[in-house]
């Protein structure tokens, strides 16, 4: 295959040049490159000579790749990497890979080249089907594929656990395309960027005041497992909740797991309520729908010993605070099992209104029983954001 450049929307995406070697090293010293592809670690000189003299060459003279440099159209000056990895010219399609340059980032650069790559693919190349994968996590990834127009499929069990425990894949076909000059979903500003921002980054910690005693909404930690463990296996969290019903340690390091793939996610906000030694005296999750964007419910238990004293509605208020402020949520949901009078009470100081009784809406141990339903909406909010 003939190495060609495209040209599009003040960009150049050519073939690597052996000078390319020194600003391919530079760029691959960052951080965000290193954790989120696969290129070599630690990153060295020799790394960068081989790709652009070697790897590049190689993959357009036999066909199976079509590896691009990013560069400003004006200045020459390289801004990243966009490329087809694992061309199938039998079944005419590809996967697309890209980064971009640390000193190029907030430009838009890697949307407007995998667009104009997209297109030069499904118009030259005439493949049919491009396919996209990021380590779950990886939010200004996934932004870059939504802006192009790829449909986010899915996630995929990762075969290397050193790699991530999962994997998001989605596919773009030839209609799919934004025309030049516009962008797919996810553009800047809208609730889909908004919240790339939030879990592209490390959990927050979430103020909270029970009376006068502060508390920190964090996230789970190994040193919290026996604390969870103890609640995990008190009678009355086994009665009204679905943990597993001998709950030891690998349960709780299997939560803990769960607790950080989700946040790399996007899609629950799991929390430890700590009083003020930063100690465990509970646990919050925030889980967010996964088809109406402006809807979450919410789930928690709280420590025997620290049952009674005010901290999960404190929490429970401050993190749906946190929810309609930061996440834009319209609406948080509350459930419990008829019954759960605790829980019950929990809500309604946390200012949720009870809208009724579900019949058989919940699955509890292998038998449909009735909810008691709840639920608080941004405009019932009248206390300031948590700091």
């Amino acid at each position: 295959m003939k190495p060609v450049e495209i040209t599009e929307a003040g960009l150049v995406l050519r073939p690597w040049h052996a000078e390319d070697a020194d600003a391919v090293h530079r760029a691959c010293q960052d951080p965000d490159i290193q954790r989120w592809t696969a290129v070599p670690r630690p990153y060295l000189l020799e790394d960068a000579r081989a790709f652009v003299t070697e790897f590049a060459p190689t993959a357009w003279a036999r066909g199976t790749g079509a590896p691009f440099a990013v560069c400003d159209a004006a200045t020459g000056e390289l801004l990243g990497s966009c490329g087809l990895i694992s061309i199938d010219h039998n079944h005419q399609l590809s996967e697309i890979g890209y980064w971009t340059a640390p000193w190029a980032r907030g430009q838009g650069v890697a949307g407007r080249a995998a667009r104009a790559l997209a297109r030069w693919a499904f118009d030259e190349l005439k493949l049919r089907r491009l396919l996209w994968g990021a380590l779950a996590g990886n939010h200004a990834s996934r932004l870059v594929a939504l802006r192009t127009g790829f449909r986010v499929e899915g996630r995929l069990r990762s075969a290397d656990p050193g790699y991530g425990s999962y994997e998001w894949f989605g596919s773009l076909l030839p209609g799919d395309v934004p025309a030049p000059g516009e962008i797919g979903p996810a553009a800047p500003g809208t609730l889909e960027a908004r919240r790339a921002a939030v879990f592209g980054r490390p959990q927050p910690t979430i103020f909270a005041n029970a009376g006068e005693r502060e508390l920190r909404l964090r996230p789970l930690e190994e040193r919290d497992l026996d604390a969870v463990i103890a609640t995990c296996q008190d009678p009355e969290t086994l009665r009204w909740t679905t943990v597993p019903e001998r709950y030891d340690r690998s349960a709780a390091e299997s939560f803990l797991t769960f607790c950080q793939d989700n946040w790399a996610g996007g899609t629950t906000a799991s929390y430890v309520i700590a009083d003020g030694q930063d100690g465990y005296v509970g646990s919050i999750d925030l889980r967010l729908s996964p088809t109406d964007p402006l809807l979450a419910d919410v789930g928690f238990m709280t420590a025997p010993t620290a049952r009674g004293r005010g901290y999960q509605p404190a929490a429970l208020a401050a993190l749906a605070t946190w929810g309609f402020a930061t996440l834009g949520l319209a609406r948080i949901e509350w459930r419990a099992n008829v019954g759960n009078v605790a829980s019950r009470r929990v809500a309604e100081k946390a200012g949720f209104t009870m809208e009724g009784t579900a019949r058989s809406a919940l699955n509890h141990r292998g038998d449909r029983v009735d909810a008691w339903v709840g639920a608080l909406l941004a405009e019932d909010l009248t206390s300031e954001v948590p700091r």
